[in-house]
């Protein structure tokens, strides 16, 4: 496309040596991109690969065929990428890195020199800040693979970046969100969202329903399943042999003994002597305004929260960079990233990858724990 470069870095007056640019048949270059080469250092792009506007190339790079380079993407001296590999949103592909299409069961192996990216049948149109309905097949795709791999022995825990849900939604997705689907996928078993950082971890029972709803759907039974299913978690998957749960009131200083609303005398203490009889140590119902300062944190290992923002403002506050989504009660571990899509930065180059990394991080330790409980 216009305005286009392809050539040499450093031309060899005789015409002598290698191409220093070889093109397969069917790439499409965007405009005002730069693809370099070096007689003593070719770059290759294979058949099928589309690189967009802005794209840049250096001498020596070897790309595989059917990739697709979206706008604003430098790729560095000597990097590789194999057979279908998409990038996409000002990604700089360091000098020498090597991204490589493998198998599941290859992707451990091929850390040593590669980033490993496993193929999927389903295309993708990437345009960076704009859901796509058309990616909705390749994002259930996604996960089911992961999941099955997961299942099968060949990974020891899934960690899921944001999807948006809207295109999902848009061609007949019948689940409310994320773990939902994870929680069929794994056969029906009840998912509990659980926001852990590195000084609390918080859990609410009922999640994404309207602030007005919570009293109405609250349950005691709710409230013990959750609780319970945190407990044998935080045993299992993070080696805690006794876990210690607070319970947070629903309403202001924990009802005042039912001077301001019924549920916490009526709804919550008898899920905390439920727990109590099951061998939990859980207390409860307590003033949630009071449940998150350093000394009470000391108290408990995780607080068994009423609704979604009596959970997730305190986590996010504490450390909002630091803090992963968990999802307990699956037959495998899952953690998250704790934000959302950003689709108001993609590609500006600004998004921090500090929950991802520590959702990477969790999920090892926690696999780690598992094995060593095993």
């Amino acid at each position: 496309h216009a305005g286009c470069r392809i050539g040499p870095m450093d031309a060899d007056p005789r015409g002598e040596g290698p191409a220093p640019v070889v093109l397969d048949p069917d790439v499409e270059l965007g405009a005002n991109g730069v693809v370099s080469g070096l007689p003593q250092a070719p770059t290759h792009i294979g058949e099928g690969t589309k690189a967009d506007n802005l794209v840049q190339i250096s001498a020596g790079a070897q790309i595989g065929p059917h990739c697709i380079i979206v706008a604003q993407v430098t790729i560095g001296e000597h990097a590789t990428l194999e057979e279908r590999v998409t990038i996409a949103g000002q990604v700089v592909v360091a000098p020498g890195v090597r991204i490589a299409t493998v198998a599941p069961a290859q992707a451990a192996a091929a850390f040593g020199d590669a980033l490993p990216v496993v193929p999927l049948a389903a295309a993708f149109a990437d345009t960076p800040g704009r859901p796509d309905t058309a990616n909705a097949a390749g994002t259930v795709e996604a996960i089911e693979r992961a999941v099955a791999d997961v299942q099968a022995g060949r990974a020891d825990a899934l960690v899921t970046c944001p999807i948006a849900k809207k295109p999902l939604y848009d061609v007949g997705f019948a689940y409310p969100g994320h773990t939902e689907f994870l929680g069929h996928l794994a056969g029906g078993a009840r998912p509990v969202m659980m926001l852990a950082g590195p000084d609390l971890r918080a859990v609410p029972v009922t999640v994404h329903i309207a602030l007005a709803e919570v009293p109405r759907r609250l349950t005691t039974q709710e409230i013990v399943e959750t609780a319970a299913i945190t407990a044998a978690d935080l045993a299992a998957k993070f080696g805690i042999a006794r876990p210690r749960l607070a319970v947070a009131g629903l309403n202001p200083h924990a009802g005042e003994g039912g001077a301001m609303g019924r549920e916490d005398e009526e709804v919550v203490r008898p899920a905390v002597e439920e727990l109590v009889r099951r061998g939990i140590a859980a207390r409860g119902p307590l003033p949630a305004d009071t449940m998150f300062h350093p000394r009470a944190r000391a108290t408990y290992d995780a607080a068994i929260c009423m609704y979604h923002d009596q959970a997730l403002i305190p986590a996010k506050a504490l450390a909002f960079d630091e803090t992963v989504n968990v999802t307990l009660g699956l037959p495998f571990i899952r953690t998250s990233p704790d934000h959302g899509t950003a689709f108001d930065i993609a590609g500006q180059g600004i998004a921090r990858p500090d929950s991802l990394i520590a959702a990477l991080k969790m999920a090892r330790g926690m696999a780690d724990a598992k094995a060593a409980a095993a």
